[in-house]
């Protein structure tokens, strides 16, 4: 299916709730849109159903995962599957593509892989600050294609990066690595906005935090000031 019609789909289909993933801390819905004969699966995370969490503002999670796919759009990156903001049966919150992920894969070994698709991703969470890259959130589909999920706990102010992906600590960036981060400044200086689901300190962060990695021109390294890896890692 077209990239437009999957939009129109998520943006205006009806959204119907078939399911509900168990495992998730917030309200993680399993759900389809539709429009005339056409369908999609996806998943429908209101936020109504947000747990309070004591480091980041209630009734953000769902903008934070939204500006993570813009993110990743925008820099041609296409790791986030595609991902709205709308209205659905319990209320306002996110919509994001469903995706099938290669059950051929084993993730307990996938994940420590050095892959470039896997470096693409923690770079990527470098960048938005994810305070919480499991194993589980890494979706390598049937294509060969790697998407990530479940990015409400990003672009915190203060560096909280907490990830599985480590094996690249403190190895030197590549002049194409540093050409995305280029670009990534110069989107969010100038071309991409997202003062309408972070704040501005938040958006002033992400730069700082891209400025740095510019500057040391090397991978992330585990903080010795908080956990590197989010629990359960899995």
């Amino acid at each position: 299916m077209a990239i437009d019609d999957k939009l129109a789909l998520l943006t205006t289909g009806d959204l119907t709730v078939t399911g509900r993933l168990i495992d998730a801390s917030n309200a993680t819905l399993y759900a389809s849109v539709s429009i005339s004969e056409q369908s999609l699966p996806c998943i429908y995370k209101p936020i109504a159903g947000e747990r309070p969490l004591w480091d980041f503002q209630d009734g953000t999670l769902a903008y934070r995962e939204y500006a993570a796919y813009l993110v990743s759009d925008a820099l041609e990156l296409n790791l986030v599957p595609l991902t709205v903001l709308r209205d659905g049966p319990y209320g306002f919150g996110m919509v994001q593509e469903w995706i099938d992920i290669d059950e051929a894969v084993d993730l307990s070994e996938y994940f420590s892989s050095d892959l470039p698709e896997l470096r693409a991703m923690a770079i990527f969470d470098a960048i938005i600050n994810n305070t919480d890259r499991k194993i589980g959130h890494l979706l390598p589909d049937q294509s060969g294609a790697l998407f990530g999920c479940d990015h409400g706990v990003t672009f915190h102010s203060q560096d909280k990066l907490r990830t599985v992906l480590w094996q690249w600590s403190g190895d030197r960036l590549t002049r194409a690595e540093i050409t995305l981060l280029e670009r990534a400044q110069r989107l969010l200086a100038d071309e991409l906005d997202l003062s309408a689901y972070l704040t501005h300190d938040e958006i002033a962060s992400t730069q700082t935090r891209i400025t740095r990695l510019i500057s040391t021109g090397v991978m992330p390294e585990p903080s010795r000031d908080w956990p590197a890896v989010p629990w359960p890692a899995f």
